[in-house]
């Protein structure tokens, strides 16, 4: 895990939950996904799980103070 630390992941992880028809859904981030260094493939960090077992990739961006 310590190739976390050093790198800036390639995406945001997120669950998203639809409460009711018409209704937007509701974005929480669960965690993010950083690339392997040979490319092929990326590590997900979780800090929480899904409680419909779907999981949302979005291109990471850093936080606008």
């Amino acid at each position: 895990m310590s190739e976390t630390k050093n790198n800036k992941p390639s995406f945001s992880v997120y669950t998203v939950v639809k409460e009711s028809e018409g209704s937007d859904p509701f974005w929480t981030n669960v965690g993010a996904a950083f690339p392997h260094k040979d490319g092929k493939g990326y590590n997900l960090v979780l800090r929480a799980l899904p409680v419909d077992n779907r999981l949302v990739l979005r291109e990471y961006q850093e936080k606008k103070e």
